[in-house]
C-alpha cells in the first residue's frame, strides 16, 4: 500500500502541488488578497504541464493565458483607479459589457471547438472548449473585480470536475469540486463587501 502511494506521488507530484496551490489561490481570491496573482501564476505554470500530458489542449492554452492575466490582474489590483489613487473595489459588471462578454465567450468557444475537433486528439472537445472560453472571460472579470465572475466559476468548476474525472485526474477533480463550493462562498463574500461599501 505504501509503495503504491509513493509511486502515485512520484508520478503525479506536479498535479498534486498544482492542486494544493490552487486551494491557496481560491482562498486568497475570496479574501481579495494581492497574493492571489503570484500564487495563481505558479499554479497555472504547473497546470500547463499537467494538461499537456493529459491532452486537455484548450485547458493547457488557458493556463498560459492565466499566467499572462495574472500579471495584468496583479498590476490592476495594485493600481486600481489611478484617478482616485486607490486600490480596485468590488463592483457589478456594467450592463454595457453583457453583450460583448457573451460575444467573446461564444467566439472563443467556437474557435476552440473547431481547433480541438479537427486538429487534436482531444477526447472532450466540446467540454474543453466550453470551460476554456468561459474561464478566459471569468478571469478577466476577476482582474476587474466584477462580482458576477463568481457565478461563471460555479458552473465552470462543477462542469470541469466531471471532465477531469473522465481522464482520471483525481486530485484535480477534488480541487474543482472544492473550487465550486469556494466560488459560491466567494460570491457571497464579495456581495457582502459590495453591500457594505454602498
Amino acid at each position: 500500500m505504501t509503495d503504491s502511494i509513493i509511486f502515485w506521488l512520484s508520478v503525479n507530484y506536479i498535479e498534486l502541488i498544482g492542486a494544493i496551490l490552487g486551494f491557496v489561490y481560491i482562498f486568497l481570491s475570496i479574501r481579495q488578497h494581492i497574493f492571489t496573482w503570484p500564487v495563481g501564476l505558479i499554479t497555472s505554470a504547473l497546470y500547463v504541464y499537467v494538461f499537456l500530458v493529459s491532452k486537455f489542449y484548450a485547458d493547457m492554452l488557458l493556463q498560459v493565458y492565466y499566467v499572462v492575466v495574472s500579471i495584468y490582474g496583479w498590476y490592476h489590483w495594485l493600481k486600481g483607479n489611478p484617478k482616485a489613487e486607490q486600490q480596485l473595489k468590488v463592483s457589478r459588471t456594467p450592463r454595457k459589457l453583457y453583450l460583448p462578454l457573451l460575444g467573446v465567450s461564444l467566439t472563443l468557444f467556437l474557435l476552440f471547438l473547431f481547433g480541438l475537433k479537427y486538429y487534436t486528439d482531444s477526447p472532450v472537445p466540446f467540454g474543453d472548449s466550453l470551460t476554456t472560453a468561459l474561464s478566459i472571460v471569468a478571469t478577466w472579470m476577476l482582474a476587474r473585480k466584477y462580482l458576477e465572475h463568481w457565478l461563471i466559476w460555479i458552473f465552470v468548476d462543477f462542469f470541469s470536475a466531471f471532465l477531469y474525472g473522465f481522464k482520471g485526474l483525481w486530485p484535480t477533480v477534488i480541487l474543482f469540486l472544492v473550487y465550486t463550493v469556494m466560488a459560491a462562498l466567494g460570491y457571497r463574500s464579495w456581495k457582502n463587501d459590495l453591500k457594505n461599501a454602498g
